[in-house]
């Protein structure tokens, strides 16, 4: 089935208070959605950020954002009063996220929630708890320590605590239970917004692909809590962490600096923890999107402690065994695979074995520094088609920036024109093509240039930033969008699962 989506995430939705929310304007970018004929909205993943902003870094891979709760909604609620909300400084730039700002004044705002929240407990909260113990309670727990702890790595704890030692564990129970309570409460605030969302969009006929990094951060609950699954020596510090080989965008390769999985001890117990994680993320989203898929084939470990990428080596990864013992526990997966990047042949089986539809992306195919097949003309309809990904610059960016032999052929290729719009052509090149799904990012319908890029890989300070102006939805635009569905035989249907 043709359908199409647009990427944007949600800290890019315009608000008052510093960064996008589950609120009133995310229902409104669903109404824009609607109009404009799409079936899918694609986020990035929606657990809470640590050091560097990133949603590819995150405290736990089963939390969501605190970030996200819209306060708005909790000012309905009793739980804040809107002059409370207006007493912090958010930020004095609307298109920017303010990430220190929100650090300082999120959290302050949040403890006058608790007060209010601990004296008439909503009636499913005890019932929340229960069912997401299984990862709630020790992410509670972790991020009370951790604020005792003044900020610091669970690795730099005291030795009692950072190996869990029972006593400790229980000691740090009892004393912090106000704390651990408040990060329970944030939990349930963030999953009953996320839940109304969700199902608001449903009612719009859009279902939501997120976002699953392959792996989690090393100063993590979930690392933390599970010390065994993954390649730690015995004072609970990597051996080797993962990363991405020297190419052509980079001298050095990519230290990503996450704790590699050890697939040994994952296998004995049939993949529980990934079976969890999976399971959880199909509950959350309509359809999981996930990242590096090529290191479930062969990952790259990276000595713990070199500078760069350079001295990794290539280890075998589980391969189709584990999504076979995943789906003979949880049935049928909806699933996205970001299939990009160094592949082999032993990948390309992976992604074929699988049924997974992989990644195409457009930019690509005009680079000559990628070698795979991104070129519309070589696409199979069984897969996902991007003009770019949180990871590119704009399509306006990447005309001035990439290579004027590049861009020659782009708009050859394409037949861009700068009075249609060089966004308008490539996203056009993804609509036309014959991949089952096309997405294009929020940033590329506005018309953005470089100011509007998400990521830059490898760099630290000045990413995750962006955000839409408040006034950038407009039925006009919608219109035009809708009628390049119609052109391209991309309108929304009943069955809308990949």
């Amino acid at each position: 089935m043709r359908s199409s989506g647009i990427l944007m995430h949600i800290s890019s939705l315009p608000s008052p208070y510093g960064i996008g929310t589950m609120g009133k304007e995310a229902r409104k970018f669903v109404d824009f959605l609607e109009k404009a004929a799409q079936t899918y909205w694609q986020v990035l993943p929606v657990c809470p950020t640590s050091y560097g902003d990133s949603p590819y870094q995150s405290f736990s891979a089963f939390a969501g954002n605190p970030y996200f709760i819209d306060l708005d909604i909790l000012v309905k609620e009793k739980l804040l009063k809107k002059e409370e909300c207006e007493s912090y400084s958010w930020g004095r730039k609307e298109q920017e996220v303010a990430y220190g700002l929100l650090y300082e004044n999120r959290y302050r705002l949040f403890r006058q929630v608790y007060a209010r929240f601990r004296k008439k407990q909503p009636a499913d909260y005890p019932e929340f708890c229960k069912e997401q113990e299984f990862w709630l309670s020790d992410y509670a727990l972790f991020m009370a320590l951790k604020n005792r702890n003044d900020g610091r790595e669970w690795t730099k704890w005291e030795k009692p605590l950072k190996f869990r030692e029972p006593e400790a564990m229980e000691a740090a129970r009892q004393e912090l239970k106000e704390e651990i309570s408040f990060y329970q409460m944030l939990q349930y605030l963030f999953y009953r917004q996320w839940n109304q969302l969700k199902e608001y969009a449903h009612g719009k006929g859009i279902r939501i692909i997120g976002d699953t990094p392959i792996y989690v951060a090393g100063d993590s609950a979930d690392v933390w809590a599970n010390p065994e699954l993954f390649y730690l020596d015995e004072n609970l510090d990597p051996i080797d962490v993962a990363g991405c080989p020297p190419d052509a965008f980079s001298d050095d390769g990519q230290l990503w600096g996450n704790p590699l999985f050890r697939w040994d001890v994952m296998k004995a117990d049939g993949y529980e923890w990934w079976t969890k994680r999976v399971d959880h993320m199909s509950k959350l989203f309509d359809v999981v999107r996930i990242d590096h898929f090529r290191g479930f084939d062969s990952y790259y470990a990276i000595p713990f402690g070199d500078a760069t990428a350079k001295n990794g080596e290539w280890r075998q990864g589980p391969g189709l065994e584990l999504f076979e013992a995943i789906e003979e526990k949880l049935g049928r997966l909806n699933i996205i695979v970001e299939d990009l990047g160094f592949l082999t042949d032993s990948v390309h089986k992976l992604v074929k074995d699988s049924g997974f539809p992989g990644m195409k992306l457009i930019q690509f195919a005009f680079d000559s520094r990628e070698d795979g097949d991104y070129l519309p003309h070589n696409y199979q309809p069984h897969c996902v088609v991007y003009t770019g990904t949180h990871d590119n610059d704009t399509i306006l960016g990447w005309m001035k920036t990439a290579p004027k032999d590049s861009v020659r052929f782009a708009k050859d290729y394409l037949r861009l024109t700068k009075e249609e719009g060089y966004n308008w052509g490539m996203m056009k090149g993804a609509w036309s093509s014959v991949g089952d799904l096309a997405v294009v990012t929020m940033q590329d319908v506005l018309g953005l240039g470089s100011e509007g890029r998400m990521n830059t890989p490898s760099t630290l300070g000045c990413n995750w930033k962006w955000r839409m102006k408040k006034d950038a939805l407009s039925g006009k635009l919608a219109g035009k969008i809708r009628a390049n569905m119609e052109l391209y035989k991309r309108m929304p249907k009943q069955e809308t699962l990949l």
